[in-house]
């Protein structure tokens, strides 16, 4: 089965109670829509494996990506979506590496959509809408700043996406404009 976005939305929602994990939920669909745009790719389904693969942490985050494999096995999903969103984990958590172009702008996103949404809360607007790469590449050089964001991790996605650091940064917060009101970054604009 190749769950549709209310069918992803509702297993979400059993499994995730935070809103902060669903804001983040929310903004890495809204960025995986937006790239799959870019690419000519299904907006749909990357976007449905965007918002599912946190699916796990707030219950199981010691079984992180390996929980979310049991719970979508169970319900049936095509191995193809548990396998993009367990390699977001690669290196961290799971030994799965980032093949498709999908599992790729993932394993970039995550940690990224993180980041810049601590840099939207420290701005006096508290938007992703008026927000320049400029700030976030500022914040990213500061290691003290989100220092639970692993750097690392966006820069080898950046690499493997054979894409620079500005432009992941920049369709990031593009993508997360679009889902500014859902992820609580619409701010005071």
């Amino acid at each position: 089965m190749k769950p549709t976005r209310e069918e992803a939305w509702q297993i979400l929602g059993e499994y995730t109670k935070s809103e902060a994990l669903v804001q983040h939920a929310l903004a890495v669909e809204g960025v995986m829509r937006h790239f799959a745009t870019l690419e000519g790719e299904d907006a749909d389904e990357w976007g449905v494996i965007g918002l599912l693969h946190d699916l796990d942490y707030e219950q199981y985050p010691d079984q992180h990506c390996h929980k979310t494999a049991e719970i979508l096995e169970e319900r049936g999903v095509v191995p193809a979506y548990i396998r993009a969103i367990c390699s977001h984990g690669y290196g961290i958590c799971t030994d799965i590496e980032p093949q498709s172009r999908l599992e790729k702008t993932l394993y970039t996103i995550d940690e990224l959509t993180g980041l810049i949404h601590a840099v939207c809360l420290m701005r006096p607007s508290r938007s992703v809408l008026d927000l320049e790469v400029k700030s976030v590449k500022k914040k990213f050089k500061q290691a003290s700043f989100a220092s639970g964001v692993n750097r690392e991790v966006i820069i080898q996605g950046c690499a493997m996406l054979g894409r620079d650091l500005d432009d992941v940064v920049s369709e990031t917060i593009a993508g997360m404009r679009q889902v500014a009101s859902a992820i609580g970054l619409q701010g005071t604009l």
